[in-house]
């Protein structure tokens, strides 16, 4: 029996919160270990604890709780495991940015008191993502809440760590890397965004050594770096320059000698030709550097101020070396010329700080006895990216892949668990979270290495370690591998690769069979959305105004996989107006049952439908056919991972064919006097409803939970209630109804384009040929939905004469004759058709004025000219329509 009388409106603000609370309450979320079923399970990639979630946040958790409440429903012990990450480098740039407001430094603070702070701030804002991640409706098991800091997460790390130094895949060298002078640390690769920048392009030229008249031209964008050249190279085939290979030229400024050398990576078209070679300072130079034996230099200290190898400029800004430099290499006339040029510059991902290539001593993970089972994982399919293309950039980062730094110069984060000896210099890496004496020589002399860990190594333990590893749990046995690791395209090869490899080496199998990709969110115009351009969605303001299950519904049904989407609050809302169309209609299911219905009274019915289909009607059929096919489809397209899809092609069948076609019809009957008919109609309402709520409960948890709790229904909660299987569908009667209502919206066109007041019941005379006795049943069906007078319809097989001064409708190769004089006042219609004529014949006449205009289509904006040759079409059309229209009525 239905629980209570379902209020007018539905209120998300009311409803969202209490619901989730009851089912967390009720321990929907905690997945039942049963060794004869198989599980699914997500590891929720963790948000950074760096502040509130944004509407990346809001996709992600959309899209995974989808799997998650779909899975549940199909019967599996469901895991989704969620979990926050400190974010080294991130954490500690935003807690450093938070002190500075109360006049404190970090290294003012000390290593230990600053750490307090930042522990203060995770504990703040992990409850804040917590609560955030709960407004949008993840169904997480939040009794096994994961934080990358955790005492069980720190024992992972460690042990990972050992173990891979153990099997020498990880190693400390000095290595050319990318620094970051305000954050103070290495970043690897990944970590460093390149922005297209406009630049100069310096030339200067190095005086030969054995010449007071011959110069060789370099050119650099960054001039303050050649106080670290060590040569000068140009290509082995470059005629230019052949004959000067071998000889040494002066370095400006400090007047070192260098050689000039050969090497095939110069290309002879850039600058002059000739390039300074910096080992210390450029990626490309420090290979040319080890494949010549050059020197390294470097030239900056931790802050990009220059050190005592840059001679006059040391202990100056790397940006004030570089005007000084430049005004002495003009006053010496070594300053050719300096020309615009463009070109990609590096920054650091966290604080936009340029960053700076230099020679430092670092951890390293050898990476290519990880990549390679990695690679074959992908290729052997045990392993699958959706969508698919992201396989091939998958293997083109993987074959290309370098060591990775995993050294950071930070206090927030893990620890490298690597200890010295002040007296024997032993190094010790251990698994234990402190080291009581030297491994070697027993001294009590020791300290930890004072970096800490690549926020992305912890991060690429997540899907086993937040599950025990490296104990053997009972989580780790039942949940291990996981299933399915969805995450956003731009964090690939950061996390997704990284957890593969990782997961691979440590456990001996994949970490989940499916990699699901999504694209970025984007403005309604496709631009990137930022602060600054005043285009950001904040996805807890939309919540508030419009209810998670609207902002849900519309990041899933407006995407695709692995492509960016565009969002726009106008979507937003109009997911909010679906969900107000589901509860309305509800209340109109409910309210037409009649008193004592249960759900024994739908499932009795439907028993004896399924026995004996000849009960029920044309549209009976038809919406029982159309509700089979859509769970089909929906069904269908989630396991293939066509999300959006799936949600649009329910919200169809939703609005546009149960809401807006079977409830209309279904008041025939309902208003009738068959009680019989009556109540089987309200029987089908309620299946197919109900049905209906359980494929929208993934893409929208609350409104159908709430919806279904006023329902008679068997069960405690939607959340948990069997995902429906389709049933039969019925080709015929879906070819039948289709005709019927081909027809209604025929004659609801022609009642729109006259203008018919919609109370008015119109005249209408149908010669159906061989579909006569189909169409005069649906009499009753055509008469209410196409407002016809039930004494003015005509249904015949062949008309011996057509109507005059009739709209003639072609609908299904059968037509449809509906007399004016019934649709209009002619009189008046002509006038109004003639005034409208002559108005449009003006915005014609000025439309190609201005597209006849040279000066306005050559200046104009290329969208501004094609909006007016688009209006321009668009009158012409209608003129043409409106005219027809007026010598139909002569």
């Amino acid at each position: 029996m239905a629980t209570r009388e379902m209020p007018k409106t539905y209120n998300p603000t009311a409803v969202e919160q209490r619901l989730y609370k009851w089912w967390e309450e009720s321990g929907y979320f905690i997945p039942e270990i049963d060794t004869n079923r198989e599980p699914f399970v997500i590891s929720m990639p963790p948000p950074n604890v760096t502040g509130v979630l944004h509407v990346g946040h809001a996709i992600t958790a959309s899209v995974q709780d989808l799997m998650i409440r779909y899975h549940r429903m199909k019967g599996a012990p469901t895991l989704w495991l969620p979990g926050e990450d400190h974010a080294s480098i991130a954490a500690q740039y935003v807690v450093e940015k938070e002190i500075a407001k109360e006049g404190l430094t970090r290294e003012g603070l000390g290593r230990e008191k600053f750490l307090e702070r930042v522990w203060d701030w995770m504990h703040r804002y992990r409850h804040v993502i917590a609560m955030q991640h709960r407004r949008l409706g993840t169904s997480c098991d939040w009794t096994r809440d994961r934080f990358t800091m955790d005492e069980g997460m720190a024992r992972a790390v460690r042990e990972a760590f050992v173990r891979l130094f153990k099997e020498g895949l990880i190693y400390r060298g000095s290595y050319l890397i990318n620094w970051c002078p305000r954050c103070s640390t290495a970043l690897s690769g990944l970590e460093v965004e390149h922005d297209e920048e406009e630049s100069k392009l310096y030339h200067v030229r190095y005086r030969l050594q054995d010449s007071r008249d011959q110069y060789i031209t370099v050119a650099t964008t960054r001039p303050e770096t050649i106080l670290g050249d060590t040569a000068v190279a140009v290509h082995p085939d470059d005629e230019r320059y052949k004959a000067w290979v071998g000889r040494m030229a002066i370095l400006p400024a400090l007047h070192r000698p260098i050689p000039i050398i050969a090497d095939e990576t110069v290309a002879p078209e850039f600058g002059t030709g000739a390039v300074k070679v910096t080992p210390g300072h450029d990626p490309t130079d420090y290979e040319i550097g080890q494949r010549h034996k050059l020197p390294t230099i470097n030239i900056m200290n931790d802050d990009a101020t220059l050190n005592d190898e840059a001679g006059p400029y040391a202990g100056q800004d790397r940006y004030e070396a570089r005007r000084n430099l430049l005004a002495d290499l003009e006053k010496e006339g070594l300053l050719v010329k300096v020309e615009p040029y463009s070109h990609a510059l590096g920054h650091c991902q966290r604080c936009r700080t340029v960053v700076e290539p230099r020679v430092s001593t670092q951890w390293f993970v050898k990476i290519k006895p990880l990549a390679d089972p990695a690679m074959a994982a992908a290729r052997d399919g045990r392993i699958r990216f959706v969508p698919q293309r992201f396989t091939k950039v998958y293997f083109n980062w993987m074959e290309n892949i370098r060591d990775w730094c995993i050294s950071r110069q930070l206090w927030w984060g893990h620890r490298i668990p690597v200890w010295y000896c002040d007296d024997c210099g032993y190094m010790s890496p251990s698994a234990e979270e402190t080291l009581a004496a030297c491994e070697k020589c027993g001294s009590h002399n020791i300290h930890q290495d004072p970096d800490v860990l690549d926020t992305w190594f912890s991060s690429g333990l997540w899907p086993f370690s937040t599950l025990g590893w490296p104990e053997d749990t009972e989580d780790l046995r039942y949940f291990y591998p996981t299933d399915v690791m969805e995450t956003a395209y731009d964090i690939l090869f950061f996390w997704v690769a990284r957890m593969i490899m990782l997961g691979m080496r440590m456990t001996d199998e994949v970490p989940f069979h499916t990699v699901y990709l999504h694209g970025l969110i984007r403005d309604e115009h496709g631009q990137k959305m930022s602060k600054s351009k005043g285009n950001v969605v904040d996805p807890l303001e939309a919540i508030d105004e419009y209810g998670a299950d609207a902002l849900r519904f519309a990041l899933l049904t407006g995407s695709t996989p692995g492509n960016d989407m565009k969002l726009s609050l106008q979507k937003v809302e109009a997911a909010r107006n679906f969900g107000n169309k589901l509860w309305n209609a509800a209340r109109f299911v409910v309210g037409n049952l009649d008193e004592g219905y249960s759900a024994r009274d739908t499932a009795s019915a439907a028993a004896r439908w399924k026995e004996d289909p000849t009960v029920l009607s044309l549209q009976d059929r038809w919406i029982l056919s159309r509700h089979n096919r859509v769970i089909e489809h929906v069904t269908r397209l989630i396991d293939q991972y066509q999300f959006g899809e799936a949600g649009r092609q329910l919200y169809e069948f939703l609005w546009g064919e149960f809401c807006d076609w079977y409830i209309e019809m279904a008041k025939v009957p309902l208003q009738g006097d068959d009680r019989t008919t009556a109540q089987r109609t309200q029987a089908i309402l309620m299946y197919v409803l109900e049905r209906a709520l359980r494929l929208l409960h993934p893409f929208m948890p609350f409104v159908p939970e709430e919806t279904w709790q006023h329902l008679p229904h068997e069960g405690k909660a939607l959340i948990v209630a069997p995902w429906p299987e389709p049933g039969p569908t019925d080709e015929a009667a879906e070819a039948e109804m289709g005709l019927i209502m081909e027809m209604v919206r025929a004659i609801r066109n022609a009642r729109a384009e006259y203008e018919v007041e919609p109370s008015r019941a119109i005249t209408a005379t149908i010669a159906a040929g061989k579909k006569r006795d189909l169409v005069a049943s649906q009499a009753d069906i055509l008469v209410r939905l196409a407002r016809i007078d039930p004494a003015e319809l005509r249904i015949e097989e062949a008309l011996a004469e057509k109507p005059t001064k009739a709209l003639a409708l072609v609908v299904g190769g059968y037509e449809v004759f509906l007399p004016l004089a019934g649709l209009v006042d002619t009189d008046r219609e002509r006038a109004r058709l003639a005034a409208e004529l002559e108005k449009l014949q003006k915005e014609i006449a000025r439309a190609e004025k201005l597209l006849a205009n040279q000066s306005f289509v050559s200046k104009a904006p290329a969208e501004v000219v094609d909006k007016e040759r688009t209006k321009l079409g668009g009158y012409r059309q209608r003129y043409t329509r409106l005219e027809e229209r007026l010598e139909s009525l002569e």
